[in-house]
């Protein structure tokens, strides 16, 4: 298994925050969030997600093989422990990466996402893949995904011809370059994840972090989420959607700082 690719900004220090991106994602999407670290004074590494940019695949594709590639991330940059924060399937990475590993987490901040998405083989699981892989299977590029899918995952009430505002450019940009076959892997990950079972057993500091207007992982699933982690505490976004750190993401570091700071003694 190759190490996958990373951005690091920031002195080295000891524990590191390292962020996760989502389906659609990619490690260039986190610039905001590493440049707002490196100023309080973390290390930072935002991944490619094997598969994603310039990480090589992983076989087979599950959240198992996944964290398992951030571990070795990790120890390819000498990072021995971490605060992890995932955005949408990348908090579900986290939340696998806590089952494996968990001496080597010290914070998990989870934005818009769930603890499971249920059987593989449900009507709703096979709905939600035959939606987002019907555009593939008629021809379409990703670039065409990303024009229609990106402007319902974020807050509703945009422009009327459904054209990409400019603050979420880079999230159409990430979702273009994403691979078609990297895409159909993650979506076929994604509906088998299950993790409710490790919440009761998570002792660092959590962060549930939800938005106001997200119809993916709507803010009382989070909030669910955060009842059943033990000390987590739960916040919601105003005014953003499901790309909460492309929205708002003045907002979103704020909660991040302040979540980085409650950590610390």
């Amino acid at each position: 298994m190759s190490v996958p690719a990373f951005t690091d900004v920031g002195l080295p220090t000891q524990p590191a925050v390292v962020f996760l991106h989502g389906v659609g994602g990619g490690r260039h999407g986190w610039a905001p969030q590493q440049a707002h670290v490196a100023r309080l004074g973390w290390r930072s590494l935002a991944w490619d997600m094997p598969g994603y940019g310039d990480s090589a695949m992983v076989t087979p594709y599950d959240f198992a093989h996944l964290a398992q590639a951030l571990w070795q991330m990790l120890d390819a940059a000498h990072i021995h422990q971490a605060v992890l924060v995932g955005h949408s399937m990348g908090a579900m990475v986290a939340l696998q990466a806590w089952t494996q590993k968990p001496e080597r987490i010290t914070g998990l901040l989870l934005a818009a996402s769930s603890p499971a998405f249920g059987n593989a083989d449900g009507d709703f699981q096979k709905q939600f893949l035959a939606q987002r892989l019907a555009p593939l299977e008629a021809g379409k590029t990703m670039g065409d995904i990303a024009d229609k899918l990106i402007p319902t995952m974020a807050v509703p009430g945009g422009d009327p011809a459904n054209l990409i505002p400019a603050s979420l450019k880079s999230a159409h940009q990430s979702m273009s370059a994403v691979p078609p076959d990297t895409y159909r892997a993650a979506l076929h990950a994604l509906v088998q994840f299950e993790q409710r079972a490790a919440l009761p057993t998570i002792t660092v500091p959590v962060l549930c972090l939800a938005a106001e207007h997200d119809r993916t992982a709507p803010p009382a699933v989070m909030e669910r989420m955060a009842q059943k982690i033990p000390g987590a505490r739960y916040a919601c976004l105003a005014g953003a959607g499901h790309l909460l750190h492309y929205e708002q993401p003045e907002a979103f570091n704020a909660e991040l700082e302040k979540f980085l700071k409650d950590m610390q003694p």
